[in-house]
C-alpha cells in the first residue's frame, strides 16, 4: 500500500477505518498492527493530526528482529549458510554477465583501496550480478549476520585478488574454488 500510494517517511498514512476497508480486516485488527508498527519506531502517531511514516533508513530493525528470529544456534548456522551461498550464485552470475568495463571498475577499486572490507567487496560483485532480489536477501542477511556480533574475521588481501582474478578470468569454477579458499569453507571444495 505504501508503494502503490507512493508514500514515503513524514507522509500520513490513511486512517484506521480506511486501512480496515481497503484491507478488509476489522479495525481491531488494524489498530493492533499499527500499535505494533508504532512500538518498532516505523510510524508515529501525533495526537490530532494522525499516523506518519518515520524515516528507518538508519533504523535498527534487522537486530531487533534477531534478537526474536536468531535465538537457536541452527537459525544462526542457517544466516551464515544461506549468506555464503547467495554470494557464490552472484559470483557465477556476475562472471556470465559483466562486461569488461564491469571487470576494469572492481579492478581498479580493489587496487585503489587499503583496506578492503568484505561487506564492500560483495556489494560490489552482487550489483556486478544485476539480480535485484539477490540484493535484497543479501543486504538483509549481512545485516543479520553482522548484529550476531562474532569476532570479524579478518581476509586476506590476495585471497580476494585471486577471487577478482578468477572472476575477471569469467572462469566460475576457479571463482567458486577462490571463493571457498577465502571464505576457509575447505569441507565445501570438493563439492558443486
Amino acid at each position: 500500500m505504501i508503494t502503490a500510494d507512493g508514500l514515503k517517511a513524514g507522509d500520513k498514512i490513511p486512517s484506521e477505518r480506511e486501512l480496515s476497508e481497503r484491507l478488509n480486516v476489522g479495525r481491531s485488527s488494524v489498530r493492533e498492527a499499527l500499535r505494533a508498527l508504532e512500538l518498532l519506531g516505523l510510524i508515529e502517531t501525533r495526537r490530532g493530526e494522525g499516523t506518519f511514516i518515520r524515516d528507518f533508513q538508519g533504523h535498527q530493525l534487522v537486530q531487533l528482529l534477531s534478537t526474536f528470529i536468531l535465538q537457536d544456534e541452527r537459525a544462526k548456522r542457517d544466516v551464515f549458510e544461506t549468506k555464503y551461498l547467495i554470494e557464490i550464485d552472484c559470483l557465477r552470475l556476475a562472471a556470465d554477465k559483466c562486461n569488461q568495463n564491469q571487470m576494469t571498475e572492481i579492478v581498479k577499486w580493489f587496487n585503489q583501496t587499503v583496506n578492503i572490507h568484505d561487506d564492500d567487496f560483495f556489494f560490489r560483485i552482487i550489483e556486478m550480478a544485476d539480480n535485484h532480489l539477490f540484493l535484497r536477501i543479501w543486504t538483509i542477511l549481512k545485516d543479520y549476520y553482522n548484529s550476531l556480533h562474532f569476532h570479524p574475521v579478518q581476509y586476506k588481501r590476495e585471497d580476494y585478488q585471486s577471487l577478482l582474478m578468477a572472476l575477471t578470468q569469467k572462469d566460475s569454477s576457479q571463482t567458486v574454488l577462490a571463493y571457498k579458499k577465502l571464505r576457509n569453507l575447505s569441507f565445501l571444495i570438493d563439492k558443486n
